[in-house]
């Protein structure tokens, strides 16, 4: 009966193993997978240090920073979301590992007292238990074998038992083995989580730094924007006055000369001329060689939510790049524009042309110009943007350059 006990335990114990090899390959595709993630997100995070490195190099791309560390902190959240997934995986399994070792460390003890006993008897009947004095000493052939089987059945028992003790003790002994490298493992995975959340708390705090800077780039370019449109409207009026001046300087000089020959030669000139210039509507050169327009002609709202008028066309151009007279002509005027850059005035009979944001004039006031003409180079601010604007004026109203250009 006893043997048959024992036989159930051991049975028991396979079908446990067998389902403990089940959940351990459950837990080794689980594993992999999360392993294959966490490279994934590893090699995007190792990606996104690289772009943040190039987009550091450039100060003032402080936006392009703050996109690239949010990204950054997704992946860095994902990457010890998964580390932690992979802990609680191991967990698991280390809590099956411990109760299978505490399973077999119980079989092992069991199996080794009733072993333990058995000897025992054995040893205090050993006078009593030779084996040819038990089998001559019977009745009959029948008993004399069922004697001898039991001795022969016994005999095979303790081997089996003693080789299931060898058995399981060296399946307890790599069940311990086994929880060590967990162990190992789950020491390795934590100093993994402590290294990442450290990195991801860093990488917040540089988070909020750069979007503290943000803030104020913002700020600041919103006082430069402020500042240039300010600029603007004083630019336009600057213009518009010295537009006023200059018609009422040409209608001056008519009144007073009017019996004078030569004022009628003069007249007759800039009649002929503004003529001709309105005879190339849609014809004339640009001024500049541009690369973008960035502001067209007429009324826009600026972002601070005021209105400007744009009384020309804004360009912006390679820096240095050379100012070119759309038509022949005179300088009328030069003059300095609100932002200190340069600015010049040519009359072409009734309709004018004006030139502003110049870094150096090449032409004097009252100077003959003709048609492609170098005038100067535009200004290239601070930041390497060179912007130019060009304005066209028939009397006191100002003109779409978009229909006079070709």
């Amino acid at each position: 009966m006893r043997e048959y006990r024992n036989m159930f335990r051991f049975s028991f114990f396979l079908v446990f193993s067998f389902y403990f090899l089940l959940s351990s390959t459950a837990y080794g595709q689980s594993k992999a997978q999360l392993e294959k993630d966490k490279a994934r997100v590893e090699q995007e995070i190792k990606k996104l240090n690289g772009d943040l490195s190039k987009a550091k190099k450039n100060s003032r791309n402080t936006q392009q920073q703050l996109q690239l560390l949010d990204k950054k902190i997704t992946q860095r959240t994902k990457l010890i979301n998964t580390i932690n997934g992979e802990l609680n995986l191991l967990g698991i399994q280390m809590e099956r590992t411990q109760d299978s070792i505490n399973l077999m460390r119980t079989q092992v003890d069991s199996l080794k007292q009733e072993y333990a006993k058995v000897v025992r008897t054995l040893y205090g009947e050993r006078g009593n238990l030779d084996r040819m004095v038990l089998l001559l000493d019977t009745k009959s052939y029948n008993t004399s074998y069922l004697r001898t089987k039991y001795f022969s059945d016994y005999s095979r028992y303790r081997r089996r038992q003693a080789g299931v003790i060898k058995l399981k003790e060296e399946e307890l002994h790599d069940a311990g083995v086994q929880l060590a490298a967990q162990q190992r493992q789950t020491t390795t995975l934590l100093a993994q989580e402590k290294k990442h959340k450290d990195e991801l708390a860093r990488e917040q705090r540089e988070r909020q730094q750069n979007l503290k800077k943000s803030k104020q780039q913002e700020k600041d370019l919103q006082a430069q924007i402020n500042k240039k449109e300010k600029q603007k409207r004083q630019l336009q009026q600057q213009i518009q006055k010295i537009i006023n001046e200059e018609i009422a300087k040409a209608r001056k000089a008519k009144n007073t000369g009017t019996s004078s020959a030569s004022s009628s030669a003069a007249g007759n000139a800039d009649v002929a001329l503004s003529n001709d210039f309105a005879s190339n509507r849609g014809k004339l050169p640009w001024p500049v060689t541009y690369t973008k327009v960035l502001r067209e002609y007429g009324r826009y709202t600026h972002s601070s939510g005021g209105q400007n008028m744009n009384n020309g066309i804004d360009l912006q151009c390679k820096s240095g790049s050379s100012v070119q007279a759309v038509f022949n002509g005179t300088v009328t005027r030069l003059f300095i524009c609100p932002n200190g850059t340069k600015g010049l005035i040519i009359r072409h009979g009734n309709y004018m042309s004006v030139y502003t944001n110049l870094a150096t004039v090449t032409v004097n006031e009252g100077a003959k110009v003709s048609t492609r003409q170098n005038l100067g180079t535009v200004y290239t601010n601070s930041d390497g943007t060179a912007e130019f604007s060009f304005q066209l004026w028939n009397g006191t109203s100002s003109q779409n350059p978009r229909q006079w250009l070709r």
